[in-house]
């Protein structure tokens, strides 16, 4: 593995104050672009047009962002939220279970030996494969979850999957600055999507 992909010692205490200047939080592609402006070391400065350079930067960040939320709750200094299209540092809550629930996504991304081992061919099968990583075999909720539409309250209807299918796409294409990863995702979301709410 090249070295420039070596994990930052300090991406978290980096990514810590990012996110304080940013309460409402940051997503993925915002936090990358900051870095990039504080020329860090670790995250690569030309597009992230190629997949595994993606992949790798992606792992890179999140891998930080995964030991900093366990660095937070350690000092009970705070929460990070860490989702698909936004991370966000909370107030810490005490009693919250959250942290202490066995967390899939965490595991993956602490381990070392998935960025040292995964070369293209394995990124294009990782991309294919996210719904049953994440969930099984659950595919509508993790597109839900993907869509940020897994807690609405009223009946979703295929117009208003559309509708959000539509604002995931603006700010996720790569002509916007977005990464051709996350829209391959919103897109196969949204083909899973049109299967269950298609019918009605």
């Amino acid at each position: 593995m090249n070295d420039d992909f070596a994990p930052n010692l300090d991406l978290p205490e980096q990514l810590h104050e990012l996110l304080r200047m940013a309460p409402d939080g940051l997503g993925e592609y915002q936090l990358i672009q900051l870095l990039k402006a504080r020329q860090c070391a670790h995250i690569p400065s030309q597009p992230l047009t190629d997949k595994l350079t993606l992949f790798r930067t992606h792992f890179i960040l999140f891998n930080a962002l995964y030991r900093l939320r366990d660095q937070l709750w350690a000092k009970q200094s705070g929460y990070l939220q860490i989702s698909a299209l936004q991370i966000q540092l909370l107030p810490y809550q005490p009693g919250s279970s959250e942290i202490s629930e066995h967390d899939p996504l965490r595991d993956y991304y602490l381990d070392l030996s998935q960025l040292n081992d995964t070369d293209e061919q394995d990124v294009a099968k990782l991309l294919l494969s996210f719904w049953t990583r994440k969930h099984g075999s659950d595919e509508k909720q993790a597109a839900l979850e993907l869509f940020e539409l897994d807690d609405v309250e009223q009946p979703l209807t295929l117009a208003a999957i559309k509708h959000r299918y539509r604002q995931l796409v603006s700010l996720h294409h790569p002509d916007r600055g977005g990464s051709t990863a996350r829209l391959q995702s919103i897109n196969k979301a949204m083909e899973i999507l049109e299967r269950y709410y298609g019918r009605t």
